[in-house]
């Protein structure tokens, strides 16, 4: 039998190629199929670095009986999560109604009309402990859908319609969060947290790192730097590689699920680098943000055929083959000299763009940071390696890629949002306008003129067709939601254009999850974060340098590089000022070096100050309201 997943652009597709299940991909063939054939769908949902993935395809997946169960019974699909985040959603979101504890494997059956009639999550190959057998599970299956057909075809009904209902609108009822909402939270989050080991809740827990982000932004400094400082010193971090797994199962940050996800890591290298750039003397910060650098470039970043950079991987695995044996994280109790005797855990090496941008991001303003140039320039290839591989000539984005093969999976606003953002950050900090401006565009090709971000296509195509799609789903969990994520771009990009559009999109999706936010803070930080910067003053700091002057050798860069209290801060050249300025970034319209020296440009809510070219002047303009200033700006 002939592999329908001999092709995909999944580690975790591919890894399941050779099973005796009968695989389809996702998408219309699969459903099509289930109705000629009048049988429920399978849908198996998980990602490559999955443990307990990993089990159910040793255990059940490999079982040539099993396999004959489900080929007789169902058309069984293999989805990836990270490639089709909008089908995970839809699935999970269904699976609710049949079990309280969700996660991966996903294992949902429904109607050829992709329905969901029955859900759950890891089954054993045999009962165990009051878990259902896998083959149990399908004979239950079986008997519904022969036996009580119209039952089952109901209950689909019932939970898609459910869930469909559930959803928030993109109203803004609520309004943005003020001041006093967002300290709200803050204390909400305080009375949760572990003072003895930080952290929020109990067993099991996880880094949350979009709410320290938020706490760091929202003036609740001590109480982020204290879960941050640790899990620096914890099990959660690897201390050879630098790296940070995804979660521990104990309270105390031990017992780790051993991989290690891109995207933790992105998020993670933002915050402890403004941990460190609001306290210089938090070296443990300082320390925790260049491991976790040095993972990134040494560890997760993908080779290109020339000799470049195609990207980071979406993660590392936690089981390895050690002393000739499987194990789950024991390659991460050797020592660096141990190491060298075993091959690492596998990489997922599939590219996704918008998981790239938060990469992308954070090495940008790392490196900008604690002036590492390294950084900085992984940052800008990795970016430019991007644009060229995960840009199709008609603009769109490729959502994924595996060695240089696109995958045909939708890309989503999540991908829209962190990219943008991703190329605004590194090429300011790179003096690249082109990048700036190819941000503007990504995040454009989303914003319809109502002000409203739209998933590209409406969402996944066959769940649109459905009528299944999630259109708008707020859930952030361990990174931006989609919609959070393109806020957060444009708040930045209104900050540089001044174009009110921008302001207006931001405050609607963070009106949208107001009451959501306040309810539950630590599943909203990326949000809260982005209320946070609508509720403060506007400052803006502009430092204009002739061309040919370095950040490095510019004492005015220099003596802000770490401070806080602007919203934005950017150190261009005379010609990047001008060409972003041509590009109608309105910040930097008629900005120069003065003099041929170091100019800088404070401006208050679009209101500038006088320009100034010395450490003094720069220091009392960021300190006052006062002084002389140009006026209305021609923002």
């Amino acid at each position: 039998m002939a592999s329908r997943l001999a092709d995909a652009v999944s580690p975790y597709l591919l890894a399941h190629a050779d099973n005796p299940v009968d695989w389809w991909p996702w998408g219309e063939e699969a459903f099509a199929e289930a109705r000629r054939r009048d049988v429920p769908v399978f849908v198996s949902i998980g990602y490559a670095t999955c443990h307990w993935c990993h089990v159910m395809a040793r255990e059940s997946f490999s079982d040539p009986e099993i396999a004959a169960l489900l080929g007789d019974a169902v058309v069984s699909i293999k989805v990836d999560r990270e490639e089709h985040p909008g089908v995970d959603a839809a699935f999970l979101a269904a699976a609710s109604a049949f079990t309280p504890n969700l996660g991966w494997p996903l294992s949902v059956f429904t109607t050829p009309g992709g329905e969901v009639f029955f859900a759950g999550t890891y089954f054993p190959p045999v009962d165990v402990q009051g878990h259902p057998s896998f083959r149990r599970v399908i004979g239950a299956v079986v008997d519904a859908w022969t036996n009580r057909r119209e039952q089952a075809e109901a209950t689909g009904a019932a939970i898609a319609n459910a869930v469909r209902s559930s959803l928030p609108t993109t109203s803004g009822a609520d309004g943005v969060p003020d001041a006093a909402a967002i300290q709200r939270s803050v204390v909400a989050m305080e009375a949760v947290e572990d003072p003895v080991n930080g952290g929020f809740g109990g067993a099991p827990k996880f880094p949350v790192a979009p709410a320290l982000q938020f706490l760091l932004d929202a003036g609740a400094d001590a109480l982020a730097a204290r879960s941050l400082e640790r899990m620096a010193a914890s099990d959660l971090r690897d201390p050879v590689e630098g790296g940070f797994f995804r979660y521990a199962t104990e309270a105390d940050w031990s017992v780790p699920h051993y991989e290690r996800m891109l995207y933790d890591n992105a998020l993670l290298l933002d915050a402890y680098t403004t941990a460190w750039a609001h306290d210089r003397s938090r070296g443990w910060a300082a320390d925790a943000a260049s491991g976790v650098a040095r993972f990134l470039l040494e560890t997760l970043r993908l080779p290109s055929s020339s000799g470049g950079s195609s990207g980071f991987a979406s993660a590392q695995d936690s089981e390895s083959t050690v002393r000739g044996e499987r194990s789950e994280g024991g390659y991460f109790a050797l020592s660096v000299e141990e190491r060298r005797n075993e091959a690492p855990p596998s990489l997922d090496r599939k590219v996704l763009t918008g998981w790239n941008g938060l990469a992308i991001g954070a090495l940008a303003r790392a490196g900008e940071a604690f002036g590492v140039d390294a950084w900085l320039s992984g940052a800008v290839e990795v970016a430019d390696a991007l644009l060229v591989s995960h840009v199709r000539p008609d603009g769109s984005l490729v959502r994924a890629s595996l060695d240089g093969r696109p995958s045909t999976a939708v890309a989503t606003l999540e991908d829209h949002g962190l990219f943008s953002s991703a190329l605004v950050a590194v090429g300011l900090a790179a003096d690249r306008a082109d990048l700036v401006i190819a941000g503007r565009g990504v995040l454009d090709a989303v914003l319809d003129d109502d002000g409203v971000f739209q998933e590209p296509g409406g969402g996944d195509p066959v769940l649109v067709a459905r009528g299944l799609a999630l259109a708008g789903d707020p859930s952030e969990g361990a990174y931006p939601s989609g919609r959070s994520a393109c806020a957060e771009a444009a708040f930045v990009l209104h900050v540089l254009t001044g174009e009110r559009r921008y302001r207006v999109a931001a405050e609607r999706v963070v009106a949208s999850v107001a009451s959501l936010a306040e309810a539950s803070p630590v599943s909203f930080g990326t949000s809260l974060r982005v209320a946070t910067r609508l509720a403060d003053e506007l400052l803006q700091l502009v430092i204009v340098r002739p061309d040919g002057l370095s950040r490095a050798a510019d004492p005015l860069t220099d003596s802000i590089r770490t401070d806080p209290r602007p919203t934005l801060t950017a150190s261009v050249t005379g010609a990047t000022a001008r060409a972003l300025a041509d590009a109608g970034f309105e910040l930097f319209a008629a900005r120069d070096a003065v003099g041929g020296a170091a100019t800088a440009y404070v401006c208050r809510d679009f209101v500038c100050r006088l320009p100034v070219t010395d450490r003094a002047g720069l220091a009392e303009a960021l300190a006052t309201d006062g002084g002389a200033s140009e006026g209305p700006d021609a923002l």
